[in-house]
């Protein structure tokens, strides 16, 4: 007999169900968050283990990783994709996992895709790098802030990032409230610049990686965003999937000329809308051709959507890029 198993997962714990092909549950049990105990519970079904589908919660990386390691098929659920089952009225964490376990029985279970992990370190560490980006940036926003207050001039972000050390105070009391800025702006500097090689170091032979550099307005940390994030180009089936995982179309449903329905704007990866839209307005810069094509659809419409427009062009560039292993050709994209 075959059988089906789904995780619902929580920070602490997760909840096991397995069902068999006449979807009676055979296992429903809460566990902690142990691979060991976790496999225990699994190794009685193994041989006839039809797939484990796992939700796509913040913590899958050790669950999935597990068990793909022990030699179970794996399904990584696309919550915000999957139906949730109307007909009851009252539902809890076994009922979620039984539902997750029949879809996964009757073979219509969205999923997500499984990166795989050991480029997923590099992908991470890319992350963090822009987390930390962040992190100096609210610093320098609050040291630009104290500055202004007390001097009455507004710094240049350029400045700052020459020398920080160069923009003093004359009371102590206030050049003890700039320190602290003027060091965290030194240290996450220095870790952004340790990620930053670390990461390059891993990717700088890829081909891919060399080619998305011949695109107009992405350099060595775009190129590596775009490749890492996408990871295999293939499982996008054309280059309208593409384009939507990276947010450059529209949300929207249109039925004889009028909107029906918008759907969820923030579905798809958040990292490649923002590496194509500051790839975008580097573009318009430094490429004649794209800074036309930018200008007209301004002229058409407003700034915002015409970068838009530059950014959904780069990316459906950048999939035949990575795709067919070709450099960019600015008549094939902006002709």
């Amino acid at each position: 007999m075959n059988y089906f198993s789904a995780i619902d997962l929580h920070s602490n714990n997760l909840v096991l169900v397995i069902l068999d092909e006449q979807d009676r549950s055979v296992v429903e049990k809460r566990l902690d968050n142990n691979l060991v105990g976790v496999l225990a519970e699994l190794e009685p079904y193994r041989d006839s283990n039809q797939g484990i589908a796992v939700e796509s919660t913040f913590n899958w990386y050790w669950l999935v990783d597990g068990l793909m390691a022990a030699g179970y098929p794996v399904h990584l659920v696309n919550t915000a994709a999957v139906q949730t089952y109307s007909g009851l009225k009252y539902s809890n964490d076994v009922h979620d996992a039984r539902w997750l376990a029949k879809l996964l029985h009757l073979d219509i279970l969205p999923t997500g895709y499984i990166y795989p992990k050991e480029q997923r370190k590099v992908r991470d560490l890319l992350r963090k790098r822009g987390g930390l980006v962040h992190q100096r940036s609210q610093n320098i926003s609050s040291f630009k802030c104290l500055y202004a207050r007390q001097q009455g001039i507004t710094l240049n972000i350029n400045a700052i990032h020459k020398d920080i050390e160069q923009f003093c105070f004359d009371d102590p009391l206030l050049e003890a409230s700039g320190a602290p800025h003027k060091h965290i702006y030194r240290l996450l500097t220095e870790e952004i610049s340790t990620l930053e090689n670390l990461v390059i170091s891993q990717i700088k032979e890829s081909d891919i990686y060399s080619h998305l550099r011949t695109t107009p307005g992405i350099g060595k940390i775009l190129a590596a965003t775009i490749s890492l994030e996408t990871g295999d180009v293939r499982r996008f089936e054309q280059v309208g999937n593409y384009a939507s995982y990276c947010r450059c179309v529209k949300s929207t449903r249109i039925s004889n000329n009028k909107i029906k329905g918008k759907g969820n704007a923030k579905c798809g990866n958040k990292y490649l809308s923002w590496a194509y839209s500051e790839a975008a307005h580097f573009a318009i810069r430094y490429n004649k051709s794209i800074k036309r094509f930018y200008e007209r659809k301004k002229r058409k419409s407003n700034g915002i959507i015409a970068m838009r427009a530059v950014a959904h062009k780069l990316a459906r560039a950048c999939y035949f890029i990575m795709r067919d292993g070709v450099e960019f050709d600015t008549k094939l994209a902006f002709g």
